[in-house]
């Protein structure tokens, strides 16, 4: 394939690791084709020996698992729960779902992720006027770990639960250990855009035995343990289905494989792309490995030549998917009417950032088209 060749490259389009059909093979011959049965239990085993988590509840998404996680803290109308405004939106709808209010904090630049001092004073301010925060969900934003020990070290005080968004952070680790582990509970996503996929689909984990027995119930219709159908509370159809569970228990096998290549791919864009004035990159905290699920970089327009939605377009028109980074919550029109602290990092990094394409199966070529098209862009 020529430099010249035009074939799509998509941002981060799913990369399977070739055992994936034999794991779907044999949800069919065991015809437990619908929801729930031996590869839905496999893949739970399977994520708790990477996580470290001891109990998993394999789900529809990881918006799901984030809205059974608040069901669970009995989160109710009016509680308010601290978010990391930085994100994308399913790390902080399902605070709605349930009539609560959402509160936003800002980022920091060391890493991009919910900035501690700033969620102190959060913490601070609500308790002052009676209203202690119901649970905290900082995102670990494009495959880098919150600060969790920072974190809990405000929230302990108060009995404030953590619980983490690690939906983009399958496979980082944070002081050694996975991603979420320190968490009272985490939710994952295995969407088709993310390190590993199980085509769509999400996980929350907790050392909580009782809670991940309780979202399993609440993930089945909350039906009670009888031979017809009663229901003394509301629930929701969020199980995962066994042939998509047999699809993640291929890509878990690859896990380190694809961490290792995105870090790669990440390289390789700095390496070429760090000496043009004006590009910079999401820097990773010294506290953990990132696993670079996203490549992202910071553009000066003025010192570049070009701006990030400049840069985009050219990249679209080489046939390259790229993509702005996540529109802070707090700007978002859906939230106009939330309280949030902080603000003018995230807005920076939404106003000069860009996620560029790291597939995990990306060529060399690919590679070096994305490059060339990005070094087009700027000042000669």
């Amino acid at each position: 394939m020529s430099a010249s060749s035009n074939n799509r490259i998509y941002l981060s389009p799913p990369h399977m690791g070739g055992t994936e059909q034999d794991f779907v093979k044999q949800a069919f011959d065991s015809n437990f084709i619908a929801p729930l049965g031996p590869q839905v239990n496999g893949f739970e085993e399977d994520f708790s020996k990477l996580s470290g988590l001891a109990h998993c509840a394999a789900l529809s998404s990881g918006t799901a698992a984030l809205h059974l996680a608040l069901r669970i803290l009995d989160v109710q109308p009016n509680d308010v729960v601290l978010a990391s405004s930085l994100t994308f939106i399913g790390s902080v709808s399902p605070v709605k779902f349930l009539g609560a209010e959402p509160c936003f904090i800002d980022a920091d630049y060391k890493s991009w992720n919910m900035d501690p001092d700033l969620l102190a004073e959060a913490v601070d301010y609500y308790i002052s006027i009676g209203k202690k925060p119901k649970a905290v969900i900082p995102t670990d934003l494009y495959g880098q770990c919150a600060d969790y020990d920072r974190i809990l070290e405000i929230l302990e005080p108060h009995g404030i639960p953590l619980i983490v968004d690690a939906a983009e952070s399958v496979g980082a680790t944070y002081k050694g250990e996975h991603a979420g582990k320190r968490a009272l509970m985490a939710a994952y996503s295995f969407n088709g855009n993310k390190i590993i996929t199980t085509s769509g689909g999400g996980l929350l984990a907790s050392d909580n035995e009782e809670y991940i027995d309780r979202a399993r119930w609440l993930s089945q219709q909350a039906k009670e343990p009888l031979p017809y159908y009663e229901h003394n509370e509301l629930g929701y159809n969020y199980r995962m289905s066994n042939v998509v569970a047999a699809i993640g228990r291929g890509q878990l096998e690859v896990i380190q494989d694809r961490v290792t290549r995105k870090r790669e791919i990440f390289d390789y864009y700095k390496n070429e792309l760090e000496g043009c004035a004006g590009i910079s990159f999401m820097p990773e905290a010294e506290y953990g490995k990132c696993n670079r699920w996203l490549t992202v970089i910071l553009i000066d327009e003025d010192t570049f030549g070009a701006d990030p939605e400049q840069i985009r377009l050219r990249l679209e028109d080489e046939n390259i998917e790229s993509r702005p980074v996540w529109k802070p919550m707090h700007m978002q029109p859906l939230f106009k009417d939330c309280k949030s602290f902080g603000g003018k990092v995230s807005e920076d990094l939404f106003k000069r950032g860009l996620c560029l394409p790291c597939g995990t199966a990306m060529t060399q070529v690919d590679l070096d088209r994305a490059v060339e098209a990005i070094k087009k862009c700027g000042k000669l």
